[in-house]
């Protein structure tokens, strides 16, 4: 079934909408567009000026799938991108920027379930406006025990006076972004995030681990700092996850997280398309303040300092903050185109 739509004055052609690309749950091609119309209004600004890492899966959520970058060559002629040079590829590439509905739906009925977008804008490219911590399970840990780590996270950022907003990965974990929106570079959110997963697994290493072998990760909760880079990127708030079923990564309370925690009941924190789209329509976009709160990061050093005061054995932060190496030359440069909360101090114990 294929059918041709105006949205917003842009003509689209749709095809194929009754595919089921969910088929554990019967959700079909169409129930994907359907939801991306009406979350467009709070994911679009999450989106928008970012460069954007589509994941693709044409046959389903069970089938093959590709990660696509660049824009495809036959696109419409209204569909904005970011021409983004590569290092590694000696090549431009031509981003897609999803900064409106029908550039969105036209993802949508590309079967581009997942949108991975950058940290930074595209036009300064170098600069994320926002550090993030992916914390990811190892079996038979769950989210529940990333809502532990997720709060030992936040009262750290919260002693040195800085908010932090949770949303669930729409997969197995949970994620804590930390808005900047001021003149930052990776070199210092990487190094920052870096010293704060190993702070954590220095105190808590029946829980924590701040490597990525997977081999260590069993029961355990991995603080993925590396993600603050200019070569990756996260999954988008409110993007669809191709998992079993139709669930988003979807921003929560840290109520929620603390709810979750104490029943230790992780079906708490896993949420469906339509159920997102409800609680955006009764709650509004928990994430809003991402997009607009300035809060600078402190200075490494006088993080290590404050540290290892509270601490009964240093962590090598300090030596970290020393000795850390020259930045390394960037991959990646962009082509030209024609109120802070209360203070509370750090428990290191549960």
């Amino acid at each position: 079934m294929d059918s041709t739509i105006e949205v917003q004055g842009k003509q689209l052609k749709l095809s194929n909408l009754e595919k089921v690309l969910y088929p554990e749950a019967g959700f079909t091609k169409q129930q994907v567009i359907d939801y991306y119309v009406r979350i467009a209004p709070a994911m679009l600004p999450h989106l928008a000026e970012r460069a954007l890492t589509r994941k693709r899966y044409p046959n389903g959520v069970d089938e093959e799938f590709f990660y696509e970058k660049n824009a495809p060559q036959h696109r419409p002629d209204w569909v904005k991108t970011a021409p983004i040079w590569s290092e590694g590829n000696h090549r431009t590439v031509h981003y897609i920027l999803a900064d409106d509905l029908p550039t969105l739906v036209w993802l949508a009925n590309l079967a581009a379930i997942e949108l991975h977008p950058s940290l930074a804008l595209a036009k300064d490219i170098t600069c994320p406006t926002m550090m993030v911590f992916d914390l990811d399970p190892g079996p038979p840990a769950n989210i529940v025990q990333c809502c532990q780590v997720g709060i030992w996270l936040r009262e750290i950022f919260d002693h040195f006076g800085l908010q932090s907003f949770p949303k669930t990965s729409g997969s197995k974990g949970l994620q804590v972004y930390v808005p900047l929106n001021t003149p930052t570079k990776y070199e210092s959110t990487k190094t920052f995030a870096h010293a704060l997963a190993q702070l954590l697994e220095h105190e808590h290493r029946e829980m924590v681990v701040s490597d990525m072998k997977k081999s260590i990760r069993t029961g355990k909760v991995f603080v993925d700092w590396s993600q603050n880079d200019e070569h990756k990127t996260t999954i988008a708030v409110y993007s669809l996850r191709a998992r079993e079923r139709p669930t988003v990564s979807t921003p929560v309370a840290w109520e929620e997280v603390e709810r979750t925690l104490k029943k230790r009941d992780p079906n708490l924190l896993v949420f469906e398309a339509k159920q997102t789209v409800a609680r955006v329509e009764k709650l509004g976009d928990l994430f809003a303040p991402v997009l607009e709160l300035k809060q600078r990061l402190p200075d490494l050093k006088a993080f290590a300092a404050s540290a290892s005061a509270e601490m009964e054995e240093p962590v090598s932060i300090a030596a970290q903050a020393e000795d850390e190496e020259e930045p390394k030359k960037s991959r990646r440069r962009v082509v030209k185109k024609t109120a802070a909360p209360a203070t509370r101090k750090v428990r290191r114990k549960v």
